[in-house]
């Protein structure tokens, strides 16, 4: 998903990216799973009697079912606010409304189950903290707005970390923020993490998102340069896609996990496509982050944080990542308020 930057809410990369990916998801697509409001089913709530979370359920198809078995770790749920850790229940926000996003957020196959990497790494690190988790899936402004008002006590839902949000809110990153350049898997090209390599190239991106901002700025060095780049517009991500397996654009510069799931989605089609390469939503200067979102002074980022070590220490956050094809995000540790997108960015 937002500031000038995603995937995604970047205000998050403000809301236009947020909703370029949201359109781009729904339109290769769970079918009518996506267009359901919402709720919670005995499928993807939490933990079985035996400790086991299971990632990727009713999930249509867009991730591995994969049970991973998670205990509570009593020096961790220690740390949590009183006020959470009596009432025995972790509050999840999730902005996924109205039409959700896969493979982040939306709803499941069942028709009823909110799922996705987000929600599954929030109902993750409720087991670690002992909690039984609790689910609010909403639109991304109520979200906010559901958190500030004590409504929820936590954001699992591409918030990327921004200098910004840091006024209101305090962070536990876990997953990079990242942008994916998608071609047919039999082109031999990379992006190699140098802009040079886009010189000749045809390439689409989504207007009025963060990718268009630095796509032209790279077309813009290389016209400095005397080398041509040709960029696209479509109307939406079907035209897009099409685009792309008939030939007729080189590359797709859009949000690394929509780009993961339509390359999981094309895997077995007869013009597989694959993901040739990433770049920092945030830019060259700076790693964008999403992460877990709670009020400032609330006690939460540090448990929370904590869990999400917990977590890649114990080598369950290395398989919900996999699980959901988005092993290219992942992050050695969860950091408490990293440095986010500058103020100017976000």
């Amino acid at each position: 998903m937002r500031t000038l930057s995603q995937q995604s809410p970047r205000g998050h990369r403000g809301t236009r990216s947020r909703r370029r990916l949201l359109a781009l998801a729904a339109a290769v697509t769970l079918t009518s799973s996506l267009a359901a409001c919402g709720g919670d089913s005995s499928a993807a709530t939490g933990s079985a009697p035996d400790g086991t979370v299971v990632v990727g359920a009713v999930s249509n198809g867009a991730a591995k079912e994969t049970p991973l078995k998670v205990s509570e770790v009593k020096a961790l749920s220690d740390r949590l606010p009183k006020r959470v850790a009596e009432r025995g229940t972790l509050v999840i926000g999730v902005g996924a409304l109205p039409a959700g996003a896969a493979p982040l957020s939306y709803v499941g196959g069942d028709q009823k189950t909110l799922t996705g990497a987000e929600p599954d790494l929030g109902r993750l690190v409720a087991a670690v903290l002992g909690l039984k988790p609790e689910v609010k899936n909403s639109t991304w402004e109520n979200m906010f707005v559901s958190l500030d008002s004590g409504r929820t006590d936590v954001l699992f839902s591409n918030v990327t970390v921004t200098e910004e949000r840091k006024k209101k809110y305090e962070f536990g990153s876990y997953r990079q923020d990242n942008l994916a350049f998608e071609t047919a898997k039999k082109s031999t090209w990379e992006f190699g993490g140098d802009y040079r390599n886009l010189a000749g190239r045809t390439i689409a991106v989504g207007a009025g998102t963060n990718q268009e901002r630095i796509l032209l700025e790279w077309k813009a060095k290389l016209a400095k340069e005397g080398k041509p780049l040709t960029v696209k517009y479509f109307q939406d991500y079907n035209a897009t896609a099409l685009a792309l397996s008939s030939g007729k654009i080189d590359i797709y510069l859009g949000p690394n996990p929509a780009v993961a799931y339509h390359v999981a989605q094309t895997a077995k089609s007869p013009r597989p496509t694959r993901n040739a390469g990433t770049f920092s939503g945030a830019g060259t200067s700076l790693q964008g982050l999403i992460a877990a979102t709670s009020k400032k002074d609330s006690g939460l980022a540090e448990p929370v944080a904590a869990a999400i070590n917990h977590l890649i220490k114990s080598g369950s956050y290395a398989k919900w990542l996999a699980a959901w094809n988005l092993s290219n995000e992942a992050v050695p540790s969860s950091q408490i308020n990293p440095p986010g997108l500058p103020l100017d960015n976000s």
